[in-house]
C-alpha cells in the first residue's frame, strides 16, 4: 500500500491560521462542483487523519437564501467535520450579504470561502467566478458585505490570475481583499481563458504573496503529488496549498500530504484490491448521504475512471462499471477485476479536466471598463448550486 516518501525535506511552514481555526499541516481540499460533497470530504478527511481543511462544493447565494432543496442538502456537514467550511458563489452584494448572515444566524458553517475562480461559461457569462474580480468596485462591495455580515466567522476567497493574459486581476484583487478584511486568499495559477490547460504559473503565486504579506496566501494548480505541494511552498513562499484535481480518484493523497508536511511516513501506492475497497465505500457513502442506494451509485459513476486510471481493466468492463446502479452490481463487476495489480507507474500524474485556451464567455461589454458595474445585480445570480 505504501512506498518510501520523497527525499524532499518538508518546508518549515507555520501553522495556517484561518480566523480562530488552525490548519496544520496547511493543506486544503479545493471546492469542486459535484465532487466535494460530504461523502468525498469524509474519505479525504479519514485518510488525512482529520488534519487539513475540507471545503464544500460551490453553494450559490441566491439558492441558499431561497432555501433551494438541493442546496440545503449540499450544505450538510458530517457531525465529525470541524471546522465546517462552505464555499459561496454570488455576484450581487446584497444577496451575498444575506447568505452570509443566514449562515451565521443558523450556525450552518464555521468558515466561509468566496468563489472568484470558476471559469465555466454558466458562471462567467453572468459576471461571476473568475470574471468578477475585473470589476474592482463590485468585488469590493461583495467582500465588504460578506465580511461585515460574517461576525466572528473568517471569510476567505479563491481566485485566478485574471480573465486572460491581457486582463490580469489577482494583484488588485488581493489588495482589495486585505483592505476589506478577508482572512486568506487562494490563487489558482491560471487565467480563466486557460481553464485547466497548460501549466499553472506558480510565479504568480509568489508575486501575490509578496504583494499581500499581511494575510496568508495559498497556492493552487498542478499539485499532483505530495512532492509537488512541498515544492510549491518552497518555490513560492506561499502559506499552504489547495489541492483539487490531483485527489480525484485518490482521496488517500491527503494522507501523503500530511506525511510530507510533517516530514515522515510513506506515500500511498494501493493495489487495485485496496482501490476497489475505497470505491465501494465511496459509493456506499453517497447512497447513505442521498438517501437512495441507486442514486448514490449513479452519482459515483463519474469517479470510476479516476479511480481506475492506469490499471489494466478491459474496455467492456470499464463501460459496465460506468453504468452501474446498485452496490450488488458494483461488487459483482469489481470482483471480475485483476485485484492483485500493483499501483501503476504514472498514475500519480495529471487527472481530471485538462482543456485550455478557451474563450471566456462574458456579459456584453464586460471588458470595456473595470470600474463600470452597471447591469450587474440580483437577476444575475444563479438559482442552483453544485455540479
Amino acid at each position: 500500500m505504501t512506498a518510501p516518501l520523497s527525499t524532499l525535506a518538508a518546508p518549515q511552514a507555520a501553522p495556517l491560521a484561518i480566523g480562530p481555526h488552525t490548519v496544520q499541516p496547511p493543506v486544503v481540499l479545493a471546492p469542486m462542483a459535484g465532487i466535494t460533497n460530504a461523502p468525498f470530504r469524509t474519505l479525504c478527511r479519514e485518510f488525512s487523519g482529520g488534519k487539513g481543511l475540507f471545503v464544500s462544493e460551490m453553494i450559490t447565494t441566491r439558492a441558499l437564501v431561497e432555501r433551494n432543496e438541493k442546496t440545503m442538502q449540499l450544505i450538510h456537514f458530517d457531525a465529525t467535520e470541524t471546522p465546517r467550511s462552505i464555499q459561496l458563489y454570488g455576484v450581487d452584494p446584497v444577496t451575498v450579504g444575506k447568505a452570509v448572515r443566514m449562515i451565521v444566524d443558523e450556525d450552518l458553517a464555521d468558515h466561509i470561502d468566496l468563489n472568484f475562480g470558476c471559469p465555466v461559461p454558466k458562471v462567467t457569462r453572468r459576471g461571476g467566478g473568475s470574471a468578477l474580480p475585473y470589476k474592482r468596485p463590485l468585488l469590493r462591495a461583495i467582500l465588504r458585505e460578506a465580511v461585515s455580515n460574517a461576525g466572528d466567522l473568517p471569510v476567505t476567497m479563491k481566485m485566478r490570475k485574471g480573465i486572460d493574459d491581457d486582463h490580469l486581476t489577482c494583484l488588485d484583487a488581493g489588495r482589495i481583499a486585505v483592505e476589506e478584511g478577508v482572512t486568506a486568499i487562494a490563487l489558482h495559477g491560471r487565467t480563466a481563458a486557460q481553464h485547466y490547460g497548460g501549466t499553472a504559473d506558480w510565479d504568480a503565486i509568489a508575486r501575490l504573496k509578496e504583494h499581500v504579506p499581511e494575510i496568508p496566501v495559498l497556492g493552487n494548480g498542478d499539485i499532483w503529488s505530495a512532492d509537488d505541494a512541498l515544492r510549491m511552498v518552497r518555490e513560492t513562499g506561499c502559506d499552504g496549498v489547495v489541492v483539487g484535481r490531483g485527489c480525484l480518484g485518490r482521496p488517500w493523497l491527503f494522507g501523503d500530504l500530511v506525511a510530507a508536511f510533517e516530514g515522515h511516513g510513506e506515500t500511498a501506492r494501493p493495489t487495485l484490491r485496496e482501490v476497489a475497497g475505497v470505491m465501494r465505500r465511496h459509493a456506499e457513502l453517497l447512497g447513505e448521504w442521498i438517501g437512495d442506494e441507486a442514486r448514490g451509485v449513479i452519482d459515483f459513476r463519474k469517479h470510476v475512471a479516476w479511480y481506475l486510471k492506469g490499471f489494466s481493466v478491459g474496455s467492456q468492463l470499464r463501460k459496465r462499471l460506468a453504468v452501474t446502479s446498485s452496490l450488488a452490481e458494483l461488487d459483482e463487476l469489481m470482483a471480475g477485476l485483476d485485484l492483485d495489480q500493483p499501483w501503476p507507474d504514472g498514475a500519480d500524474g495529471p487527472r481530471g479536466r485538462t482543456s485550455g485556451n478557451n474563450r471566456v464567455v462574458l456579459p456584453d461589454g464586460w471588458l470595456k471598463d473595470p470600474y463600470d458595474c452597471a447591469g450587474v445585480g440580483a437577476d444575475a445570480e444563479l438559482d442552483t448550486s453544485g455540479g
